[in-house]
């Protein structure tokens, strides 16, 4: 069985495109439901490496074994999603003859709205490094501005070269998801705190021919996990802990820009790199929440 989960992790790899980090949580989920469905056929002393014998009662008493581990629900439906698209690998590959996933709910989960900071929050944010005079503050510093300059995501972040930075243009080059390019423009106090960190900072740092843009304290390419102990540590002293990550600053980045008006929603696609209108459409609710607060705070009626 686990043999065929991998030349369908394979296929979304080299065919599809998918990213390393969409991977692993592919082969996460279906590592976990092979290992239930195992279970399941040795109790009716079936072969266990079969996929054939697994039908939609099986797939329904999976669904029911995540619910009674109190899944959050949205897990739950991705979960679900994975063994969905696997089946219809297995389908495609003749390995099965009948997709027993068809039709099968995945709880049609409504998008929650993705939580984000106000710019206020975000400004505190910025200056907390400020306060520090270190090599790491100065690379910190940096690297939280051009996150939200940007909106990119925390593993194109943290996969910058020196070289796909142009200071004197002023924008970087990113590669997002299905190594997709595109060239996102910085602004002037991005531009300032990336020149601090590239010529103070950065040379402090750095061993050997290290090519990564940001290092970690031995002078290598910081890691995903990194970035986030940094973020804690400075959300912590703000006291906006419990309300912050990495996608986070990118959710807000995206709020903000739609709240001015200035840009629109194919715009902010592009910016963020989204492959579909539909993943930059939850933002669209955002805005609609931030206009109706804005008409019942001012309108003469409404008040």
């Amino acid at each position: 069985m686990r043999s065929t989960i991998e030349s369908f992790l394979n296929c979304l790899s080299v065919e599809k495109g998918f990213s390393p980090n969409t991977v692993v949580a592919y082969r996460n989920d279906l590592t976990q439901f092979a290992a239930f469905v195992e279970a399941q056929l040795a109790e009716r002393d079936l072969a266990a490496g079969d996929w054939t014998l697994i039908d939609r009662d099986m797939l329904l008493g999976y669904i029911l074994r995540l619910r009674e581990r109190e899944y959050a629900p949205a897990t739950v439906a991705r979960k679900i999603a994975a063994v969905k698209s696997f089946f219809d690998f297995l389908v495609r590959e003749n390995i099965v003859a009948r997709d027993p996933a068809e039709n099968l709910g995945s709880s049609r989960l409504a998008k929650s709205l993705p939580r984000t900071l106000s710019i206020s929050q975000i400004e505190g944010l910025l200056s907390q490094p400020a306060q520090h005079a270190t090599s790491e503050a100065k690379r910190d510093k940096a690297m939280l501005e051009l996150l939200y300059a940007t909106g990119m995501r925390v593993t194109e972040l943290v996969s910058l070269n020196v070289n796909h930075v142009n200071i004197d243009d002023g924008f970087v080059r990113c590669f997002g998801k299905g190594s997709k390019e595109r060239i996102i423009p910085i602004h002037d106090q991005a531009i300032r705190d990336l020149m601090t960190y590239i010529r103070e900072a950065r040379p402090q740092m750095v061993t050997d021919h290290e090519e990564a843009l940001f290092l970690n304290r031995h002078g290598q390419r910081l890691t995903r996990q990194g970035f986030w102990f940094i973020l804690k540590n400075y959300a912590r002293a703000l006291g906006i802990e419990d309300q912050i990550s990495p996608h986070i600053i990118r959710h807000s980045i995206a709020t903000h820009l739609l709240h001015s008006g200035k840009m629109n929603l194919r715009e902010l696609q592009e910016f963020l790199g989204h492959a579909s209108i539909s993943s930059t459409q939850i933002y669209t609710h955002l805005t609609s929440e931030h206009v109706r607060r804005v008409y019942e705070s001012s309108h003469p009626r409404a008040r």
